[in-house]
């Protein structure tokens, strides 16, 4: 399964994310047509290869055009768009560790955006802009996630609820862009599993509306609390982790932790812009084709899926039936309930939700709106799987597709669809298990 993993050593940005894609392969043409697809005026785009601390790597900036235009852009010797030398980027984009994280506005500052004063947008004109848009709805749906996990975190830290959490026009326009750009350049790259190290950040202080705070940012912690992401201080007297990078870390990162069973098929690099004092100012993104399990693993696949259970003792069967049906259609993994015995000796059942760690939150809320249940819990389990394959197989009765689960190159299970045995079944007037027992002794002794 293609996999990407970031290499996090150094924090994350929105646009060191974009930057690494880009340099990962993501094609610069697809960002900048999916971007003119929002609809969005303002600004334009400083693309480049440079250097930070002698690694070389992709620096991706949102410039916010003075006459609220989008500009014009030259095209560079590497073919990539750029409007300034790479010395004048540096200097007029470079942030102290002291940079300005008040009230109301973006903070992902510290790495490479430039800023003014302009009007404001909430998050509910953030996500209508985003949803009217011509984007697929894959990115349509990830990018109003990452934006929605801002601005939870925003509006807990300001005591004001996701829809009023107000940003400034500049730190919305380029957040808009990192966010909008990073869901574009996974689509590119063929929506890849993301797996990341441990997140590392910086000491020190940060500016807000109620004084200096000590870092991680308050937005940035409430975003990984609400994840359960572990969090690591290190030396580095800089901000590190942006609210931006904590968003895409908590909606796409299924596991963080050190590289396992990666088979490297290409490295890109993200570059920030200021110049850290213990580290480059860098994020790795590693491509691999496969995570292969060790060698002596018996040639299972393995996963990690998100266990979302609630009891429940006031529900009705109609809306337990509706709720599994729906919940699968919405692409959970899997949907059930279980009979228990709850307090005050009610019976009830256990509604249990199946899902990938990136879809938990959306299947979190689902249980709550569409169930009597007043909290969820969370679990995050490793699987070990059968690799999985469909084959349609010719028996006597007519044309079956069969569900082949295999260990390695062993065929160990074998289940034919049984809407199909039973169409059949009906057609020829026989017992359902003749069909299905002949569709599976076409597997069973090779004679597809």
């Amino acid at each position: 399964m293609q996999t990407i993993y970031l290499d996090i050593f150094s924090g994350i940005s929105g646009d060191m994310f974009v930057g690494a894609m880009l340099d990962l392969g993501a094609p610069l043409a697809t960002l900048e047509q999916g971007l003119k697809r929002l609809r969005l005026d303002g600004y334009h785009l400083h693309v480049g290869r440079r250097q930070k601390s002698g690694i070389e790597g992709i620096k991706f900036d949102v410039h916010l055009s003075e006459d609220g235009s989008c500009g014009e852009a030259a095209v560079s010797p590497i073919g990539f768009r750029t409007n300034l030398s790479s010395a004048t980027a540096e200097s007029e984009h470079s942030h102290g560790p002291d940079h300005d994280h008040g009230h109301r506005h973006n903070h992902d500052h510290p790495h490479s955006h430039s800023h003014g004063i302009g009007q404001q947008r909430d998050f509910r004109a953030i996500r209508a802009l985003i949803e009217a848009s011509e984007l697929s709805d894959w990115v349509k749906e990830k990018a109003v996630a990452v934006f929605r996990r801002v601005a939870v975190a925003e509006g807990k830290v300001h005591g004001l609820p996701a829809d009023k959490v107000h940003f400034h026009e500049v730190g919305a326009v380029d957040s808009i862009v990192d966010i909008v750009g990073a869901c574009i350049c996974l689509e590119a790259l063929g929506c890849p599993r993301v797996l990341a190290s441990h997140v590392v950040e910086g000491t020190g202080w940060v500016r807000c509306a109620h004084g200096r705070l000590p870092l991680p940012a308050p937005a940035t912690l409430e975003i990984f609390a609400a994840r359960g992401i572990a969090i690591t201080q290190c030396e580095e007297p800089n901000e590190l982790v942006t609210p931006t990078g904590a968003a895409l870390l908590a909606e796409f990162v299924e596991s963080f932790g050190p590289m396992r069973d990666l088979v490297p098929q290409k490295t890109g690099h993200g570059l920030g812009t200021r110049d850290n004092k213990t580290r480059p100012n860098v994020v790795r993104a590693i491509l691999a084709d496969a995570v292969q399990g060790p060698p002596e693993e018996p040639g299972w696949e393995r996963d990690t899926v998100v266990v979302l259970e609630t009891n429940l003792d006031d529900v009705t069967g109609e809306i337990l039936g509706y709720f599994v049906e729906s919940t699968l259609r919405a692409g959970a993994l899997d949907v059930f309930h279980t009979p228990i015995q709850m307090k005050k000796n009610r019976p009830g059942v256990l509604l249990t939700v199946l899902c990938s760690a990136s879809d938990a939150d959306r299947f979190t809320e689902r249980l709550l709106r569409h169930t009597s249940a007043f909290g969820v819990r969370r679990s995050v389990l490793e699987r070990r799987k059968l690799r999985r394959e469909w084959r349609s197989v010719k028996t006597a009765y007519g044309e079956v597709k069969v569900k082949i689960g295999k260990l390695g190159d062993e065929i160990v299970q074998v289940a034919p669809e049984f809407d199909v045995c039973r169409d059949k079944a009906v057609q020829a007037g026989v017992p359902v298990s003749e069909v299905y027992e002949a569709a599976k002794a076409v597997i069973r002794t090779g004679t597809i």
